[in-house]
């Protein structure tokens, strides 16, 4: 897929606002990117008309084409911007909603997220849960005009900040599958019987949380298309999670970093590891583009996600390893490689289990293949 001249023209806009608001930046902060919440800046970005850029204008959206979405998504994570904030409104919940949202809740939500000022997160994995969704134990019982809800989610990215929460749970018993029976329903976590507690990582960051769940009451409006579809839906807003440019640009800062430390060097390793860098990078992008045109066209490439996903968790791991072994520095004093590729090697553990564990993709994958 070849992006048109419009869209390579808006990268070139793209660049230039991010040079003025990221100036001096540091490179770690930079690291963090999807993870980094600047609520100010997402409002900035809605200002331009970069976030819900496809969506239709009665819904606060822009009507513009995936490629324009993905450059912007794509410049800002190279750039290191800080996008969390709406970052999973506009990439997941924004499109099941307009896939599946009631339109009571589709004029409620989708123009505040729109403006970067209403924020999401994705209540999937709990404590006996985990990649094994299937294995969820909150619950939902029907009240008057909606649902009762009960239980908790764990591992839920931004839900100390978000104001929504699109949960899965079992509104019935399972049939003769057990992924029957399983619901999505908005929740306002403004509500009462909501309760929230971050998790600090290894690394003293809080980007992770739980959630309880008491006798939280959610109107019939706030029910994400037909009850008891919620498992097939949950599988259509996991192509979006898993096939963007952030499952292979989570790690470019200390590419870009080891790159420019390797101008004007003659060490032939260092030149042959960073070609392999940058050819790797850029056959998940051709793939990533692809799986976007797809899911533009209204296909649900669920696979080729996966796969998308897999390869590229494994060369975000695999950047802070090849650049701490190939770095050429002095010792003298810390440099912004170092201290990127020293963050990242930390961080990256987690890259092959947001979004889906590479064991659960691998299994997709087979099953796609006829191996299992």
């Amino acid at each position: 897929m070849a992006l048109p001249p419009e869209s390579e023209e808006l990268r070139r806009e793209v660049r230039e606002f991010l040079d003025q608001h990221l100036a001096g930046t540091s490179p770690v902060d930079r690291c963090r990117t999807w993870f980094g919440f600047d609520p100010e800046f997402s409002r900035k970005l809605g200002e331009r008309g970069w976030i819900g850029m496809t969506w239709p204008n009665r819904y606060g959206g822009h009507e513009r084409p995936a490629s324009d979405r993905y450059v912007v998504i794509e410049e800002m994570l190279a750039a290191g911007a800080p996008v969390a904030a709406h970052w999973i409104a506009d990439r997941q919940s924004g499109p099941l909603l307009l896939e599946y949202g009631t339109d009571t809740a589709r004029d409620m939500l989708l123009p505040g997220i729109a403006k970067g000022e209403i924020f999401f997160c994705i209540g999937m994995s709990e404590t006996q849960a985990g990649s094994d969704l299937a294995a969820i134990r909150t619950s939902a019982v029907r009240g008057d005009g909606g649902w009762i809800v009960n239980g908790s989610k764990l591992w839920t990215t931004g839900v100390m900040e978000a104001h929504h929460m699109i949960a899965l749970v079992r509104t019935s018993p399972a049939g003769a599958s057990r992924h029957d029976g399983l619901s999505q329903l908005i929740i306002d976590l403004s509500a009462p019987g909501v309760s929230r507690r971050p998790i600090r990582d290894h690394q003293g960051e809080e980007h992770f949380g739980e959630v309880h769940l008491q006798d939280v009451f959610v109107p019939d409006a706030m029910v994400v298309g037909e009850p008891g579809n919620g498992w097939a839906q949950v599988n259509a807003e996991l192509a979006y999670e898993r096939s963007g440019p952030e499952r292979y640009l989570s790690s470019y800062r200390v590419f870009e970093e080891l790159a420019a430390s390797a101008r004007g060097c003659e060490d032939q390793v260092l030149t042959v590891a960073i070609g392999e860098m940058t050819a790797r990078l850029w056959a998940l992008r051709q793939m990533s583009l692809s799986v976007a045109e797809g899911v533009a066209r209204g296909a649900n490439p669920v696979v080729e996600a996966a796969i998308v996903k897999d390869l590229g968790a494994t060369l975000e791991q695999d950047m802070p390893m090849l650049a701490q072994m190939y770095a050429n520095q002095p010792v003298a004093g810390p440099s912004s490689l170092q201290t990127t590729t020293d963050y990242l090697l930390r961080f990256s553990p987690i890259f092959p289990l947001r979004g889906g564990t590479r064991e659960i993709l691998r299994g997709i994958i087979a099953r796609e293949m006829g191996l299992r």
